[in-house]
């Protein structure tokens, strides 16, 4: 039996590695972050939007987040901020109510200084989610939910894009990248 073979044993996370594709630290931290927001909120996966999961990275760990919370981009319940950080918080409809789970900087380095691939995972999904996380209930403003809007043509490429996403230059609908391209 392999090593990785020994770690899984949760189906949710045999799930979550077919998804990303392998095992790895940043998989088995964004499983963790998600099965305790999930647990604390109450939550099952997301059907529709009444979960919200908000990423502050896009590393692996965000692929466990999808796959277990349900929370895509395509629903509109995914949402991305580039700021680097191994943050995520989720949140629910209608009420706001949160939770934001933040990597520890002291678990971060313990972890930096580990060698061992295999017994970083094992420490990361065995740990009291305090010696791993910082867990912090809230109440936040949730951004609107998903909306549709009319595909329009785009006057230079040819390509629909949403109505909401495009530049009229010299009475000319445009696409971002066509737009972008025309000021240079």
């Amino acid at each position: 039996m392999t090593d990785e073979k020994k770690i899984v044993q949760d189906a949710d996370l045999r799930d979550a590695i077919r998804f990303h594709g392998h095992m790895c630290p940043g998989l088995a931290i964004g499983y963790g972050a998600a099965k305790i927001a999930m647990e604390r909120l109450g939550s099952r996966r997301a059907e529709d939007e009444e979960l919200i999961a908000i990423v502050e990275n896009d590393s692996c760990s965000v692929d466990a987040v999808q796959w277990l919370t349900g929370c895509t981009f395509g629903k509109g319940n995914f949402i991305f901020r580039d700021y680097g950080k191994q943050v995520f918080t989720f949140a629910m409809r209608p009420t706001g109510r949160a939770i934001r789970i933040a990597l520890r900087p002291e678990f971060m380095r313990r972890e930096a200084a580990e060698q061992d691939r295999e017994a970083k995972i094992e420490h990361i999904l065995n740990a009291p989610a305090e010696d791993i996380f910082t867990i912090t209930e809230m109440t936040i403003e949730l951004p609107p939910p998903a909306q549709i809007h009319e595909s329009v043509i785009c006057d230079i490429c040819g390509e629909g894009v949403m109505s909401t996403r495009t530049k009229t230059i010299a009475g000319r609908t445009m696409c971002i990248p066509c737009s972008e391209a025309q000021d240079r």
